[in-house]
């Protein structure tokens, strides 16, 4: 959160209950405020100013105009939202839905989840160096124009925190109105170019990478969570070669495999028949002395009669995998399924079933929400990899498992980078990651600052940027001018708040 910076000094402040004292400027604590007033960097960023203000000029004079551009933009949006959106329902249009992706600065969505301590550290990070890039705009355009800092301040207002730059108001409403303007509207410019800086890396960070890292070559495993289904079978170091049978080079194509196997999953047909769940193209052997042991089910209802963490199965003639005649079914243990070995592909012809006489060839049954997928993995860095025997690196650099459970815990469950070292060096797995991560998420804060700094709601930029904007309305007498002000950040700020509960209380839960 920013505070309305520029006025603060002329503001009287009521007593506080302890005011610490260092050097020249008193740093505030109080049971709702407190502050950090930094001055060691204003005769630095006052030279830089004065040393290129024709160049800087010209910079923040465009960034006035991406500015005003934004902050029409997100008025037309509320003015949208507050005629089309239900606000007391969960009811809500794409738009209204990209936008609160947009100013959360990241999915809505995928706050109800809970964030890993990592992700935090990322958003902390992330967020520090968004306001540092946005009050360096403010105090980079003020040096510009002849206006010295007095101090810069970060504070935790209740349980906000935010920071401001403060100089000599009086010779900031001296200075024309261009000028003013150019201050103003300097903090979300250069958040903007941020977002523009972080995108620009990531595009190009496969090839600065390239001596040290290959990239596209299959997404490696960095971490897998101790309550990962996949902890079992995947280690920190594995790179995955394909996921049901489809080849993927990164790790996005891991979330996008993942997300169609969701969406497949839970499109199912509702049949009667219990043949109907059959999944397809997938068999597996199963011993009889297993099989004898399980709990039988006879028809689509009892489906469900499966205990907890058991899997239905369908028997099918091995020798004629498309016959479903006096097919059985049985409820086998999730441990069990999982290590079955296939036997054959429906359709196929005899030829591929290799299930042994005391073996049965069962097909699973599929049930809506949960995800079938063979995975592929070998592990590069394994010794053994590099045997000249054929037969010892393709058991200890390629393996394949069988993963029965929801979508977005095989998505979510296990952290991916795109990127393999060329070295064995330390912690080399996770400086792309590192990197990557750090970028993503400074881009979507940096985007989430730019546009609540452009909201049209109190102690924002937004109020300043458009209160210096409506001198130049000069259709209207100052009198009326006040009103329109007045009537547009009452207006502007409650249709914010509106967004924010909506999007908190209703949407969240």
């Amino acid at each position: 959160m920013e505070g309305r910076r520029f006025r603060r000094q002329t503001r009287t402040r009521g007593q506080t209950l302890l005011p610490l004292r260092f050097t020249h400027l008193s740093n505030t604590i109080s049971c709702w405020y407190c502050d950090l007033k930094i001055t060691c960097f204003n005769e630095p960023i006052y030279h830089f100013g004065q040393k290129h203000s024709r160049f800087l000029r010209v910079w923040f004079t465009i960034g006035t105009g991406f500015s005003l551009s934004l902050l029409l933009g997100v008025t037309m949006v509320l003015i949208w939202e507050s005629f089309t959106t239900s606000w007391l329902t969960r009811e809500s249009n794409k738009l209204s839905d990209l936008f609160d992706s947009l100013l959360f600065g990241v999915n809505p969505w995928a706050l109800r989840f809970k964030m890993s301590l990592a992700d935090l550290g990322y958003m902390i990070v992330a967020t520090m160096i968004s306001v540092m890039v946005h009050e360096f705009g403010h105090a980079a355009a003020a040096a510009s124009e002849g206006i010295q800092l007095e101090y810069i301040a970060i504070f935790l207002a209740i349980l906000f925190p935010g920071a401001l730059i403060a100089f000599n108001y009086e010779l900031l409403h001296s200075k024309p109105r261009a000028s003013s303007l150019r201050i103003y509207c300097a903090g979300i410019w250069h958040n903007a170019v941020c977002c523009a800086a972080c995108g620009l890396a990531l595009l190009t960070l496969p090839v600065l990478l390239s001596p040290l890292y290959t990239h596209g070559d299959g997404p490696m495993v960095t971490e897998v969570s101790p309550s990962s289904p996949l902890s079992g079978y995947l280690s920190p170091r594995d790179v995955i070669i394909s996921l049901e049978g489809t080849k993927i080079s990164s790790a996005i194509d891991w979330m996008e495999i993942t997300n169609s196997l969701e969406r497949r999953s839970m499109a199912s047909p509702n049949f009667d028949d219990m043949k109907g769940y059959l999944t397809i193209n997938r068999t597996y052997c199963a011993p009889k002395s297993l099989v004898e042991n399980c709990e039988k089910i006879s028809s689509a209802s009892n489906r469900s009669a499966c205990p907890v963490e058991h899997v239905a199965f369908l028997s099918i003639p091995c020798f004629d995998l498309n016959s479903h005649s006096d097919s059985t079914g049985y409820c086998l243990s999730s441990a069990d399924a999982v290590s079955l070995k296939s036997c054959g592909i429906m359709g196929m012809s005899e030829s591929t079933c290799i299930c042994s006489e005391n073996e049965l060839c069962l097909s699973p049954v599929q049930e809506p929400g949960v995800v079938w997928a063979e995975i592929t993995y070998r592990n590069p860095y394994n010794h053994q990899c590099n045997s000249s025997t054929s037969d010892v690196s393709e058991e200890n650099c390629q393996k394949s498992f069988l993963y029965v459970g929801d979508a977005f815990s095989l998505a979510h469950s296990v952290r991916l980078t795109s990127y393999q070292p060329r070295f064995s060096f330390p912690f080399g797995a996770y400086i792309p990651d590192l990197l990557e991560k750090t970028c993503v998420w400074t881009f979507q804060v940096s985007l989430a600052l730019a546009l609540l700094n452009s909201l049209p709601v109190y102690c924002l930029d937004g109020e300043s940027i458009f209160e210096a904007s409506s001198s130049y309305f000069t259709v209207f007498s100052s009198r009326r001018r006040r009103l329109l002000v007045r009537v547009y950040f009452f207006w502007g700020s409650v249709i914010t708040c509106l967004v924010f509960v909506r999007t908190l209380f209703i949407k969240f839960w």
